[in-house]
This record gives structure tokens, C-alpha cells and sequence, in this order.
């Protein structure tokens, strides 16, 4: 009988935590806890990257067929792969923002717009440079080059098209539905080298097979990949914190 006592405690703890998360959704709240956050973030970012950069350059073993150019991969693959990833997650706050009118999500989808443009360029440039001692040029309209070349102009054209756009409510209904419209070209982007006979190499890291590289250049990139991911914390929260103070400007200006 004594253990029945113990239940109520055990169930109000999960409520209590899960309201801890439920006060982010507040603006004020959001402010303080990413004020926090950006500085931690930062700093594992800094920490990751001199660790990836330090394993990919300096200790993982040359290739044996694309000699030291390979090494490109330790900035080009994490970037490629934070290009989609930063579009789904944004695309998914813009969806939230717009079936449930939350006031957080379509501003965290502006903060991460620009950051994942920013790792597309990478991507293109980087994969240009590997490609013009590799292909012989430095670019091809391959299948996957092409798809990733349109997610920079969706990219552009959702940060042009809500900056645009005085009414933020307007701007953030607008770069929703163009967000969602883009979703498409990121599974083109991932099975292009499966779906289309192309030039560039198909995915060396697969979740049902050993990867095809050594250890220490599986372990340069997926720490490059990381420092990618707190990076993209840290400045989305950062730049969140200063759209959310521009909103409260807007609000406070009285406009429609």
C-alpha cells in the first residue's frame, strides 16, 4: 500500500519538465535560455572543428587513389550534409509557424535560412575544387551539382522574398509555403547518385554498411559534421534572438 504513495511524485516530475520546455515557446523566455546557449555552442563548434580539422589533415592516412585532394571532403561533405539538413529543419519550423500560428517557429526558420545558403556555397565551392583536379573541370551539370545549385536559389529566394515583405506576419506565410515547396529537391539531392547515372561518387557512410574509409578520416568528418551542427546552434540562436527584438520593435510601433 505504501508503494501506491510514491506514484503521484513520479508523475508530476514529467509535467514539470516537460513545462520547463513549454516556457521556451515564450518569447522573453526564449531570450534568456538562448543567451545562454549561444556561448556554449560557440565554443564547441571552435573545439570540434580544431579537433575535425586536426584528424582530417593532419592524422588520417592519404588516399590511395585520389592522392592528398581527397581531403576536401572534411569541409565539403559536413557541408552538403548541413545544406539539407538546415533546409528540412527550417522548412519544418515554417510548417509549424503556419498551421499553428507559433510566434518562435517562422523566426527560427528565418535565423537558419541564411546559415544553411551559407553551407551550400561551401558545398559547391569546395566541390569544386575537388572536382577540377579530379573531373578536369570545375563543374559539370551533373544531376546532383544541378539539385544542389537549385537549393541555394531556394535559399536565396526565401531570404529575398521575406525580406521583401514589410508585414512579418506576411513575409512568414509567404517563405512558408516556398520553404515547403522546396522540400522536393532535397530527397533529389541525397538519391541522385542512385536515380541518375552521374559523375559524382555515390555515399561512402550508409546506415546498413560499413563505411568504405579508414577510421580516422570516418571519425575527421563526422567531427567536422559536428562542429558544423553547434555552429549552426549557435549563430540560429543567436540571430533569432535579434529578429525576436526587431519583432518586438515592429509590434511596439504600432503597424498594422
Amino acid at each position: 500500500m505504501q508503494a501506491l504513495d510514491s506514484t503521484p511524485m513520479n508523475a508530476s516530475a514529467l509535467p514539470a519538465r516537460t513545462a520547463g520546455w513549454r516556457r521556451l515557446a515564450s518569447p522573453p523566455e526564449f531570450q534568456r535560455w538562448a543567451a545562454r546557449q549561444v556561448p556554449r555552442f560557440a565554443v564547441l563548434a571552435a573545439l570540434l572543428a580544431l579537433a575535425g580539422l586536426g584528424t582530417g589533415f593532419l592524422v588520417a592516412p592519404t588516399d590511395h587513389q585520389q592522392g592528398e585532394v581527397y581531403r576536401i571532403i572534411f569541409l565539403h561533405v559536413p557541408a552538403a550534409w548541413m545544406s539539407m539538413f538546415i533546409y528540412l529543419v527550417a522548412a519544418l519550423h515554417a510548417a509549424l509557424g503556419l498551421a499553428f500560428h507559433t510566434r518562435l517557429s517562422p523566426v527560427l526558420a528565418r535565423a537558419l535560412a541564411p546559415t544553411g545558403a551559407l553551407f551550400t556555397v561551401i558545398a559547391l565551392w569546395t566541390g569544386a575544387l575537388w572536382g577540377r583536379p579530379t573531373w578536369g573541370t570545375w563543374w559539370v551539370w551533373d544531376a546532383r551539382l544541378t539539385s544542389e545549385l537549385i537549393l541555394l536559389f531556394l535559399y536565396l529566394g526565401y531570404l529575398g522574398l521575406v525580406g521583401a515583405i514589410e508585414d512579418p506576419r506576411r513575409a512568414d506565410r509567404a517563405g512558408a509555403i516556398l520553404l515547403l515547396a522546396g522540400v522536393v529537391n532535397v530527397p533529389i539531392i541525397y538519391f541522385s547518385v542512385q536515380w541518375w547515372s552521374t559523375l559524382h561518387q555515390g555515399a561512402t557512410i550508409r546506415f546498413t554498411e560499413a563505411p568504405s574509409m579508414a577510421n580516422t578520416m570516418l571519425a575527421g568528418m563526422l567531427l567536422m559534421a559536428l562542429a558544423c551542427w553547434a555552429y549552426t546552434v549557435a549563430v540560429a540562436l543567436a540571430r533569432a534572438r535579434c529578429l525576436l527584438a526587431e519583432r518586438e520593435g515592429w509590434a511596439r510601433g504600432g503597424r498594422p
